[in-house]
């Protein structure tokens, strides 16, 4: 088997425990998981999942990130991304300073075709070229809107706002994309948009599935209905309540609740019927391939791995699937497969999402933490598998 040094979630795990003073099995305790499991994810024997590495930061009362390692520091500087948060960083802070009189603005719809692209980047998982491009457009739209107030400007910065933390998430900067989601929440209350609002609550309410607050994952999702209660049934709105619904699916799976998960995803469906493909609004890749692919994801939370397996399968993508959602379910996927020890499958799908998403998928924690169970489920590391993890930074 191979060996493993400490830059693993599980021995970050075992160093936390000791930090609060816990032994294994006082820990196992306050976690709905077995000593035994815990035993295995701290030498490094399986991985950890993500509703594992909640459930002990909650037990713990730390962030996630602390487990995790994220940001990959390392590898960021590598890929010279690092550089990059902190231009990000400081253009989020100019929301409140007005007009910059030494700065040149171009039109609006100019601004508002650029904000859109941008959004197209992330999706296409471009995360440096969209990064250098952000702050800059954050400077000139947020002088713009205080310079000519309209829908039109606060709408497009709250869209940069959300390019922020999609970035942010996406790189693990976790604070950075909080800070991110309160501009949103500010830029969009003074473009009185109700749809903007309700996603943005739908982006908190991931921060809390993240975390493993479920419950206040759902209070938000319930928030960001309410937003759209007397709102006309636009598109858009339709658009917002399903993804709203596929966001209660997740959490509502993480949480182990089937029939909230059924729920859910039957109200998602019914609104992805009545406005087919709306990957267009906000680029939440909202439609009827967006319910099926979280049908899939609430299996894997719910370590339904063979049911989440046979649904990969039958799934068939379609060339217009944002890039981003497609690694997504490569990753998913591949952490089934690990799961029902498929081992060479699992490597080959997150091959298939490194090859669609590099970017993505080198600081997809999921994608590690698969590479971490297949190495330590191999009596000797294959070429491949090897070139991987190093590629990782494992």
């Amino acid at each position: 088997m191979p060996s493993r040094d400490d830059n693993h979630t599980g021995a970050r795990i075992k160093e936390q425990r000791r930090i609060a003073r816990l032994t294994q099995r006082e820990l196992a305790a306050r976690i709905p998981y077995s000593y035994s499991l815990l035993n295995q994810v701290e030498c490094g024997a399986r991985a950890a999942t993500p509703d594992f590495v909640a459930a002990v930061a909650a037990a713990l009362k730390i962030d996630v990130t602390a487990l995790t390692g994220q940001p990959y520091v390392t590898e960021l500087q590598q890929d010279r991304l690092a550089a990059l948060v902190r231009p990000i960083r400081e253009s989020l802070d100019l929301y409140d300073l007005g007009a910059d009189p030494g700065l040149q603005t171009r039109p609006g719809a100019q601004l508002a075709r650029e904000a859109d692209d941008l959004c197209r980047t992330v999706r296409a998982t471009h995360l440096r070229r969209a990064a250098v491009k952000l702050p800059g457009l954050v400077a000139e739209l947020t002088s713009a809107a205080w310079t000519t107030p309209t829908t039109e400007l606060w709408q497009a910065l709250a869209s940069t706002y959300r390019t922020a933390h999609d970035i942010a998430v996406k790189l693990g900067y976790f604070d950075l994309s909080s800070v991110a989601l309160d501009r949103m929440a500010w830029a969009a209350d003074r473009a009185s948009d109700a749809s903007l609002a309700a996603f943005r609550q739908y982006m908190r309410a991931l921060v809390y599935f993240r975390e493993g607050e479920y419950t206040i994952g759902q209070r938000l999702i319930s928030a960001g209905h309410g937003l759209l209660q007397g709102e006309a049934p636009t598109r858009e709105n339709i658009a917002v309540t399903g993804q709203l619904h596929l966001g209660a699916t997740v959490i509502a799976a993480r949480a182990r609740d089937q029939h909230t998960v059924d729920t859910h995803l039957e109200q998602a469906q019914d609104c992805a019927a009545r406005v087919g493909d709306a990957s267009e609004v906000h680029w939440m890749s909202f439609g009827l391939t967006n319910v099926k692919l979280h049908r899939m994801s609430a299996a894997v939370e719910m370590r339904a791995y063979d049911d989440a397996i046979g649904q990969a399968r039958s799934l068939r993508l379609p060339a217009a699937l944002a890039t981003s959602r497609r690694a997504h379910f490569l990753i998913d996927r591949a952490r089934s497969e690990m799961e029902t020890g498929h081992k060479a499958a699992a490597l080959g799908t997150l091959m298939d999402a490194r090859r669609a998403a590099p970017e993505q998928t080198r600081y997809h924690p999921g994608a590690r933490e698969t590479i971490s169970g297949l190495l330590h489920m191999a009596r000797s590391t294959p070429e491949n598998l090897g070139y991987m993890a190093a590629w990782i930074g494992l």
